[in-house]
């Protein structure tokens, strides 16, 4: 039996920020953008989020929400040391790290350096060796797959150990409710309740024909995971599938010349970052959030691999720019693929996507009676669907930035 540790940080930034500054601490903080522009929260600290700020939700939201709401810019800097510290730690236990994030990781500690037989004394240790180097709490999350170990840790936030033994992972489940599933969003877990399945006994009852019916792909990962089976490994050597550049302006704009301008710049930024990372690939992807916060995406691919900046900016303009900037825009963000194997998992999580219409019902259905899918369908339709309805981040041609916001 697999012994699988979750480790979580707890509200990662804001905890850096509050150690770094004393005088935040004890008080409710965000970081991230100016609620008197277009800001969005990155994390709060525990303080805040009893007045309901949560990541991702507009500064401007969360200080009408917490009216002392103190903003921190972040500083990504100060986070990726103590991120770098954090992964030393867990390389003293094990090779078997799997990063999700910069404050989240699974191992692997089945086999491990020190020879240890409990993953609870070894969660305890990092737990202990992560307060004493960086003076940040974190929490752990002890089971027999990854997603257990990952429920355990979401249960004892902030700084708990928790753990889910194998005699009584079934029970656990059967008593979740369906909304706090790893895995199941909030759309997917209201499409679920309509067909009678409130809590995690429901989803392992149903047929996994059902399942696969209303959910696609995804619902063969629902019924699995209803039974306490994930056989997912720990992978500490994931591919880097896409790198992205964005930038956010001060003030919205419509005027093209100067976004054009700004894709030229991106382009560059993109360039270098393909070139330290020694990378190379075939679908330049463009994104641009307006300032209602809706957002749009538009791709361009080629038979041959692209590289140069010129090249980047040719792309990205090609693919629809002039039809994404229509109108005031606050974010452009520029991603490239390099992995055309994308397509399967962009496909897989879209045959679950919990709206409708009737394109994208034709598509969902040719996507899951495919075994062999077709190279022809139009793609940047079907993202711009996507997007425009909140869905993502998604892969192939649509991936995100990813912040690595606290959960």
């Amino acid at each position: 039996m697999r012994k699988i540790i979750h480790i979580d940080m707890d509200a990662f930034y804001a905890s850096v920020e509050q150690r770094d500054n004393p005088t935040l601490r004890g008080k409710p903080i965000a970081v991230g953008g100016s609620p008197t522009g277009r800001g969005v929260v990155m994390t709060a600290s525990y303080e805040a989020r009893k007045f309901g700020v949560r990541s991702a939700m507009p500064s401007a939201t969360a200080q009408r929400l917490c009216p002392g709401l103190i903003f921190v810019r972040p500083r990504m800097d100060a986070y990726k040391q103590a991120s770098n510290q954090i992964r030393a730690i867990f390389l003293q236990h094990t090779d078997l790290v799997e990063p999700l994030s910069l404050d989240e990781a699974y191992l692997d500690v089945t086999q491990n350096k020190a020879g240890i037989g409990s993953a609870i004394a070894i969660a305890q240790a990092i737990r202990e060796a992560i307060f004493a180097e960086t003076a940040l709490t974190a929490t752990a999350g002890v089971s027999y797959n990854k997603f257990l170990a990952k429920m355990a840790s979401g249960h004892k936030k902030p700084n708990g150990l928790n753990f889910i033994p194998q005699e009584q992972a079934q029970n656990f489940i059967d008593q979740l409710a369906i909304h706090k599933f790893h895995g199941i969003g909030d759309k997917t877990a209201e499409r679920m309740k309509v067909l009678g399945i409130h809590v995690g006994k429901d989803l392992r009852e149903q047929d996994l024909k059902m399942l696969m019916h209303h959910f696609g792909k995804m619902g063969q990962y629902y019924h699995q995971i209803a039974q306490g089976i994930d056989e997912r490994p720990v992978s500490p050597d994931r591919a880097t599938k896409s790198v992205s550049v964005e930038d956010t302006f001060l003030e919205d704009t419509g005027d093209f010349a100067i976004l054009d301008q700004q894709l030229d710049a991106l382009a560059d930024l993109l360039a270098a970052r393909l070139g330290r990372h020694h990378l190379a690939g075939r679908t330049v992807v463009l994104k641009v959030k307006y300032a209602d916060f809706q957002q749009v995406t538009r791709s361009e691919s080629s038979a041959e691999v692209v590289i140069k900046a010129e090249d980047l900016a040719a792309k990205a303009k090609a693919g629809g720019a002039s039809r994404a900037l229509e109108r005031r825009e606050k974010l452009i963000v520029l991603s490239f693929i390099n992995h055309p194997d994308l397509l399967h998992e962009f496909l897989d999580e879209f045959a679950a996507a919990e709206f409708s219409s009737p394109e994208l019902d034709s598509l969902r259905t040719q996507i899951i009676n495919s075994a062999a899918l077709e190279q022809s369908l139009d793609m940047a339709m079907l993202r711009g669907h996507l997007l425009s309805r909140g869905f993502g981040p998604v892969v192939d041609g649509v991936v995100l930035p990813q912040h690595p916001f606290d959960p």
